[in-house]
């Protein structure tokens, strides 16, 4: 199967960023910038119209260099992806990145049916009945999801609002570092796009990627994205508990968690961790599935889809099926391109796929402008 092209959902962008899609369009290269973490992911467009995956590699995030999607040291993290850049030998610059956490706001509101100039003229003149910040502070985008029927004149609308500080705070270490950003993002619209580009948009869905603060949902019910929504909670929770526990260093730690270090004769508290810890996670996969479910109940969800460093942890997947009652996949967002094994190892692929999903959605963004 083919890549498609990236789903409806347009990011909260610098005025100036064009949203229109072209298969011709060049790809820009995806940036998932976490806070353990840096990502980067390169594709191109085959003959075929499908993908071939050209780089990929990751990054340690510098200590202490971002907090809830925030920079707080835009220089550590510049050098850091120039570094990785050049180990990769990548020469396109222009990137698509994503955001996330309290300074972006995406929610689901319901308006009567206009014309995309008039929606955008009334998101502007009513976003702050929407959002809790002030309209001047914010980055505003929309997108009529058109699920308006001939009986009904009423549609529902996304509306996603981003604080102009943290998005410039991105645009300008990324400038500084010789890139030119082209694209903004939600984490969970491009989740969205890397599932969407393998596996289309057919069945009722919930995305769950978990990174080491947080943990992003997306709900898809018939294509349409209905409820997209970031906890803070992540992985790293989990091994900070285990670092205390045992007094052990992180790097340990770490390894107890996915299950790479034998636990011996830690078995017993290691698990009784990992079962208090997750369950915290798995509460709130539930409250977002209960919440889908009184307002979509007859379209049940079909299964859970997990991505990020977190998936890799031993027995979770089974764990959210036996509470959720949902089948669970770990989400492979390289399952339908091509690679040149020779140069991308394999069994490297494999191990670190889960944790690319943001990158992988964000290099199949056309570049923009």
């Amino acid at each position: 199967m083919a890549f498609k092209r990236p789903t409806r959902h347009s990011p909260p962008r610098p005025k100036g960023l064009s949203l229109s899609f072209s298969s011709k369009k060049p790809l820009s290269l995806g940036l998932d910038i976490g806070s353990h973490s840096i990502k980067i992911c390169e594709f191109r467009r085959t003959s075929g119209g499908g993908y071939k995956l050209v780089a990929l590699g990751s990054a340690l995030m510098p200590p202490d260099a971002m907090e809830d999607g925030a920079l707080l040291d835009p220089d550590a993290v510049a050098k850091t992806i120039v570094a990785l850049i050049r180990n990769l030998k990548i020469k396109e610059k222009r990137v698509a990145f994503s955001v996330s956490g309290y300074s972006v706001i995406v929610k689901k509101i319901n308006l009567e049916v206009m014309t995309e100039a008039e929606l955008e003229k009334h998101i502007h003149e009513e976003a702050e009945q929407y959002i809790p910040f002030d309209i001047n502070d914010v980055y505003l985008d929309c997108q009529d999801l058109h699920t308006n029927t001939e009986d009904e004149n009423r549609t529902d609308v996304m509306l996603v609002a981003a604080k102009r500080e943290m998005v410039d705070g991105y645009l300008n270490m990324l400038r500084s570092a010789g890139l030119k950003p082209v694209v903004v993002d939600v984490d969970a619209f491009a989740l969205e796009n890397a599932f969407e580009a393998n596996f289309g948009l057919k069945d009722n869905i919930a995305l769950i990627d978990i990174g080491a603060s947080k943990m992003n949902i997306n709900i898809l019910s018939g294509g349409v994205s209905t409820l997209a929504r970031d906890v803070v909670l992540g992985s790293r929770q989990l091994t900070e508990q285990i670092q205390r526990r045992f007094d052990l260093p992180y790097e340990e730690a770490e390894a107890l968690k996915i299950g790479s270090r034998p636990a011996d004769d830690l078995q017993a508290d290691v698990a009784r961790i990992f079962k208090e810890t997750c369950r915290q996670w798995v509460g709130e996969i539930k409250r977002a599935l209960d919440f889908y479910a009184s307002n979509y109940p007859d379209a049940p969800i079909d299964k859970l889809v997990l991505s990020g460093g977190g998936s890799r942890i031993a027995g979770l997947a089974e764990l959210i099926a036996t509470e959720t009652r949902v089948p669970v996949e770990i989400f492979n967002p390289f399952a339908m391109a091509e690679f040149n094994s020779d140069a991308i190892d394999p069994a490297y692929l494999k191990a670190i796929a889960p944790q690319m999903a943001l990158a992988a959605g964000l290099a199949t963004r056309p570049v923009e402008f």
